[in-house]
C-alpha cells in the first residue's frame, strides 16, 4: 500500500466529490488534489506518450471536439482516464511524505486504487446517470459553457447538442453506474434531501476522520 496518508473519492459526475475534497481538506488542514489536478503537468507532456490528454492541448479547431461521434467521445474519454492515472500517481507520490492527509478527487481506476490503498480510504460517490446527461451545461464552469457555445454556433446546433448528449450517455451509462455500485468500496448515493453537511458527516465516518481526530484530541 503506497498511499497511507492519502483519501480518495471517485464516481460518477454530480455526485458532490469536488465539494467533498475541498471541505476535507479545509477542515482537516490536508492536501487538494482537485478535480483535473493533474493540469499542472500537461504542458510539457509527450504527445507521441500521452495522446488522449494532449489532443485538447494541441487543437487548433475545438468544433472538431463537438463533432466526433459518441462513440470517437466515449473512447478519448477512456483514454484520458488511463493516462490521468499515469499522472496522478506520479503527483502523490511527491506528496505521500508531507505530513499531511492528502484528499484527492480521483481518475484513478477501481483496480489500481485496490492496490495502493486501504479499502477504507476510497468512497465511490454515485449519481443517478442521467443527471450527468440532462445538467451538464447546467454548471457556470468556464469548460461547459465553451462547449455549449460551440454547439449553439454549429450550422444545426440541435442536431450537434443530440450528438453530444449521446456521448455523454455513453459515458455515464448504468453499465459503469453498476461498476461503481459493485466495487467493493463504501458507496454514498447523491440525495437531494440530504444536505452538504450530512454528506460530509458520512464522508468523514465512512473514512474514519471523525475517530482519528478524536483520538488526537
Amino acid at each position: 500500500m503506497r498511499f497511507g496518508n492519502a483519501y480518495f473519492i471517485t464516481g460518477t459526475a454530480y455526485a458532490g466529490k469536488s465539494t467533498m475534497v475541498k471541505l476535507l481538506a479545509e477542515k482537516y488542514n490536508g492536501i487538494l488534489c482537485e478535480e483535473n489536478y493533474h493540469d499542472q503537468l500537461l504542458s510539457e507532456l509527450d504527445r507521441t506518450e500521452f495522446p488522449f490528454l494532449t489532443y485538447t492541448r494541441d487543437l487548433v479547431d475545438w468544433h472538431e471536439f463537438i463533432r466526433r461521434s459518441p462513440e470517437e467521445y466515449k473512447a478519448w474519454m477512456d483514454g484520458v482516464s488511463r493516462e490521468c492515472e499515469i499522472l496522478e500517481l506520479r503527483i502523490l507520490d511527491g506528496l505521500n511524505d508531507q505530513g499531511r492527509p492528502v484528499f484527492v478527487d480521483t481518475n484513478i481506476s477501481i483496480e489500481t486504487l485496490k492496490s495502493i490503498t486501504p479499502a477504507d480510504h476510497v468512497i465511490i460517490m454515485l449519481a443517478d446517470p442521467q443527471i450527468s446527461v440532462q445538467r451538464f451545461f447546467e454548471r457556470p464552469d468556464r469548460e461547459k459553457q465553451f462547449l455549449y457555445r460551440l454547439i449553439m454556433e454549429e450550422p444545426e446546433p440541435e442536431k450537434a447538442m443530440e450528438n453530444y448528449r449521446k456521448g455523454l450517455m455513453l459515458i455515464n451509462s448504468q453499465e459503469n453506474y453498476n461498476r461503481y455500485l459493485h466495487s467493493g468500496f463504501h458507496v454514498i448515493v447523491r440525495d437531494e434531501m440530504r444536505s452538504i453537511e450530512q454528506t460530509l458527516e458520512m464522508v468523514e465516518k465512512a473514512f474514519g476522520l471523525q475517530a482519528a481526530q478524536s483520538k488526537s484530541s
